[in-house]
């Protein structure tokens, strides 16, 4: 169980890396912008380096899922990821077509299948 919680702690923080990279890409600064232009510029941005410090300590965790579990076993979780982020992105305003929950619902089935496996 405890693995289990290890790797769901490291699909939230990948998941919160995606809306907190997706802040700092729509919010330049124009401080960070001064410093330079185009890809300098975005990796200034305080937001966008929060973003990549989730995404490296859902790497840390995600070591240890790995140390316990194989990755045919760990990495279809991984899966979920794509559930939280369309559920989020939903609850904040963005656009869920048919196309986009139908194939939200096929990884979910994958998911379930390899976990069952």
């Amino acid at each position: 169980m405890k693995v289990a919680l290890l790797a769901l702690a490291s699909i939230l923080l990948s998941v919160a890396a995606q809306f907190v990279l997706k802040h700092g890409v729509a919010a330049r600064t124009e401080a960070a912008a001064a410093a330079g232009s185009g890809w300098l510029a975005m990796l200034l941005e305080p937001a966008v380096i929060a973003g990549l410090g989730l995404y490296a300590l859902g790497a840390v965790v995600w070591l240890q899922v790995l140390s316990h579990w194989d990755v045919s076993r760990a990495y279809p979780l991984v899966g979920f990821g794509f559930v939280l982020t369309a559920a989020i992105g939903y609850l904040l305003g963005e656009q869920i077509g048919l196309q986009r929950l139908a194939g939200v619902a096929l990884i979910c089935t994958g998911v379930l299948l390899v976990g069952r496996s």
